[in-house]
């Protein structure tokens, strides 16, 4: 098995630029390969975490609401028990107990939600892949892939390499790669994910997961704090849809645009209290005049040999292992 990784280290793209988060399948259509996939791929993830020391937390997770947001949540709590997943309301007291300085109305709890370091994650896989003969070839621009007889010859800038079988796991390149082969045509649209953080004297306000209710245009979870294994907090992510598939850092947000949605979780935050964070680009099947698409995972109906696993945005962390079994399968 081989490889091939365009950008400039394994993992740099969505697989680590984003907030960890094991997911609990509260939020897509039940019938929905991102539901199936998260359910069979968070326990996976857990113990294959807990087997390779991998760095994580299971932590649960509130989603909290204010005054207008009773509507938000019931429907929320209605999607998690159409999907099977575990979703509880809380009182303010249980609120307190959690997150004493926090803001909710009301609450609701996802006892089975945590976080992962998904760059130790990857870092571990790619160990997996070469203990078992794997090869990785790190920043490998991909020039051509041509059918031959039995399979597809793939061209780098250096090699030609036959295979049975490729699949195209490019991410935010993903669409780019089936036309080179010559496969169905399909749109990857980047979307842009900007972070802040607290301040260490400020992580202390925070020793959790929190988020508030579903952005209602449906691209995203809201802004929401992470507290991660080291005790740093993120804040985030944003959404912006762009053209630039590598485009981190241009036109960048202000630290103060940060500074409302953080305190309408935390309001004792402070500007003092916001620092600059990371950002990440999500690989998103759907534009923004819509609000929904599932995981492409299938064969290439054009041509043999070729697999798709693409459009790959939230939950795809904590479904990768499933994920895999499931192209598996489709071998």
């Amino acid at each position: 098995m081989c490889v091939i990784e365009p950008r400039a280290r394994a993992g740099q793209e969505t697989s680590t630029h984003n907030s960890g988060v094991i997911h609990a399948g509260l939020y897509h259509p039940p019938d929905s390969l991102k539901t199936r996939l998260c359910h069979e791929g968070r326990e996976r993830l857990y113990a294959f975490c807990r087997e390779f020391d991998v760095p994580h937390l299971h932590s649960g997770k509130l989603i909290v609401g204010g005054a207008g947001d009773e509507g938000s949540l019931r429907a929320l709590h209605q999607s998690a028990a159409r999907n099977g997943a575990r979703l509880e309301e809380v009182s303010a007291a249980f609120v307190r107990g959690k997150e004493p300085h926090v803001a909710a109305d009301r609450a609701l709890w996802s006892p089975d939600t945590g976080w992962v370091d998904a760059d130790a994650y990857v870092r571990r896989l790619t160990a997996e892949v070469e203990r078992w003969g794997g090869v990785l070839l790190v920043g490998t621009r991909i020039r051509e892939i041509t059918s031959r007889s039995g399979g597809l010859a793939v061209v780098t800038e250096r090699e030609t390499i036959e295979a049975d079988v490729v699949i195209n796991a490019a991410g935010l390149y993903a669409d780019g790669v089936s036309q080179l082969a010559g496969g169905d045509p399909f749109q990857i649209y980047p979307c842009r994910g900007e972070y802040a953080e607290l301040a260490p004297r400020a992580q202390s306000l925070v020793r959790g997961l929190v988020y508030p209710v579903p952005h209602a245009s449906g691209h995203g979870l809201g802004v929401h704090l992470t507290r991660t294994a080291s005790g740093a907090v993120w804040i985030g992510p944003t959404i912006r849809y762009q053209d630039d598939p590598a485009d981190y850092e241009r036109d960048r947000l202000p630290l103060d645009a940060f500074l409302e949605p953080t305190r309408a979780l935390l309001p004792a935050v402070t500007m003092a209290d916001l620092r600059l964070g990371g950002s990440g680009i999500r690989a998103k099947l759907h534009p923004p005049t819509e609000r929904f698409a599932d995981f492409l995972i299938r064969r290439d109906t054009r041509v043999p040999g070729l697999i798709h696993a693409a459009g790959i945005d939230s939950p795809g962390l904590t479904a990768s292992l499933a994920i895999g079994e499931y192209v598996v399968g489709l071998l």
